[in-house]
C-alpha cells in the first residue's frame, strides 16, 4: 500500500516539474544572433547557449550579393552553411549589394527583422564589445522596431576574451585584415598566443576597431571542424563614403584598403591544407 502511494506521489510531481521545465523553456526569449562567422561571435554565442535567458531562434548572416560571401570577411557561404549545420542552429542570410548605402542596408535589415518578429523574435544579440556608437546605433535602430539588443561580451577586457577563446579550445583564422594597421603576413594566420604577442600596440587584440576579422571553424560550439584550405591572399582597395552614410560618428578616411586570405571548403573535416 505504501509503494503504490509513493508511486503514485512520485509520478505526480514528475509531472510537475515536467511542466514547470516546458513553462520555463516558454518563458525564454526568442534570439536572433546576428553572426559574422568570427571569434567574437562564436564567443558570445557560446555564452548565451551556457544561459537559460535565451533561446537562439536563428543565426543571421550579411552576405556580398554580388560575391556571395561574408561582408567585410570575405568568407564564402558554403562555408558559412557549414558552420551552421555544425553548431546545429537555422541561418538566415541577408543579401546585400557591394558597397550599399545606409539606407539601402537598413531597409533590408527591417524587412528581415520584421519576418522574424512573425516567428516570435523578441531580441537580437551581437558580439559587439566596446564601440559605444556602434551599439547606441544598434539599440536605436532596434528599439524603433520593439526589439532588445543584447550584447554578451559587452566592456569584457579583450585581451582577456581572446585567452579566454583559445583555452576553451576555439580555433580561428584570420581572413581580413586592415593594410592600414596590418601587413599581408598576418591574413591566413590562426590566433594563437604567437599572433596575440606579435600584434602591434595600436592593435586591439580582438580587432574590435575592425583591425582584422576571422573565421571560426573548431571550438565546443561545434559537432565536426570546419575543413578548408588556404587560397591566394589579395589587396582589396574601396572608398569611403563621402558623406556621413554610416553608423559610426568618428571621421573616415578616403580610401583604405584590405588583405583578404581566400578559404576554400573541402571535404576533409578539421583540416587545413
Amino acid at each position: 500500500m505504501e509503494s503504490s502511494k509513493l508511486q503514485s506521489l512520485a509520478q505526480h510531481y514528475s509531472g510537475f516539474f515536467v511542466s514547470l521545465q516546458l513553462n520555463f523553456s516558454i518563458l525564454k526569449a526568442k534570439t536572433v544572433f546576428n553572426w559574422s562567422s568570427g571569434k567574437d561571435s562564436a564567443l558570445a554565442l557560446y555564452e548565451l547557449l551556457q544561459e537559460d535567458q535565451y533561446e537562439i531562434h536563428c543565426l543571421l548572416t550579411s552576405l556580398s550579393k554580388q560575391y556571395d560571401r561574408i561582408s567585410m570577411h570575405g568568407v564564402r557561404s558554403d562555408l558559412l552553411e557549414q558552420q551552421a549545420q555544425s553548431i546545429g542552429l537555422p541561418l538566415v542570410k541577408m543579401e546585400i549589394p557591394e558597397m550599399p548605402s545606409m539606407e539601402l542596408y537598413e531597409n533590408v535589415m527591417r524587412e528581415t527583422l520584421t519576418r522574424l518578429q512573425t516567428e516570435g523574435v523578441t531580441h537580437a544579440a551581437f558580439g559587439d564589445i566596446f564601440l559605444e556608437d556602434l551599439r547606441e546605433y544598434r539599440e536605436k535602430k532596434l528599439t524603433e522596431m520593439d526589439l532588445k539588443a543584447v550584447f554578451p561580451l559587452w566592456k569584457r577586457d579583450t585581451k582577456a576574451l581572446i585567452h579566454e577563446f583559445i583555452n576553451l579550445g576555439f580555433k580561428t583564422i584570420v581572413t581580413c585584415v586592415d593594410a592600414r594597421l596590418l601587413d599581408q603576413s598576418f591574413a591566413g594566420r590562426v590566433i594563437d598566443a604567437d599572433f596575440i604577442r606579435e600584434l602591434p600596440e595600436n592593435v586591439d587584440p580582438c580587432g574590435e576597431n575592425g583591425e582584422f576579422h576571422t573565421f571560426t571553424f573548431d571550438g565546443p560550439l561545434f559537432k565536426n571542424p570546419i575543413a578548408f584550405t588556404k587560397g591566394e591572399v589579395i589587396l582589396r582597395k574601396y572608398e569611403a563614403p563621402k558623406n556621413d552614410d554610416d553608423c559610426y560618428t568618428t571621421p573616415r578616411e578616403t580610401e583604405y584598403g584590405f588583405w583578404y586570405c581566400d578559404l576554400i571548403p573541402t571535404s576533409k573535416s578539421g583540416k587545413i591544407t
